[in-house]
């Protein structure tokens, strides 16, 4: 099975980076995915995330709804590594915010 490779960088106008210095949520199954969040000096101020995914031509959907969650919560200074099989954009968002929490929330 060939996976597509999506990379996104989005600076929120109120940044805010997680607690924890990394939280991982999910696993990688038929219609989940998993989320590993980790602070990164190389994404100061912007999220920076990582998508490995199975699905294809789909990059316009992650980039809204990544985009999205990074407006909505600020999330900022952390690099996000995704592996997807297949997940809604409703399960993408849950597992994000899980993520964050797991992490200790934002500061």
């Amino acid at each position: 099975m060939a996976l597509t490779e999506l990379n996104f960088e989005f600076k929120p106008g109120n940044p805010k980076s997680i607690v924890d210095d990394w939280s991982h949520v999910g696993v990688v199954s038929s219609s989940d995915l998993e989320v590993l969040i980790e602070k990164g000096k190389a994404c100061k101020g912007k999220a920076c995330f990582h998508v490995l995914t199975t699905v294809v031509g789909f990059d316009n959907i992650w980039e809204t709804v990544l985009q999205r969650i990074v407006e909505t919560t600020g999330l900022s200074g952390v690099n996000v590594s995704i592996n997807d099989n297949a997940a809604t954009p409703a399960v993408v968002k849950r597992r994000i915010l899980q993520a964050i929490e797991n992490g200790g929330g934002l500061q």
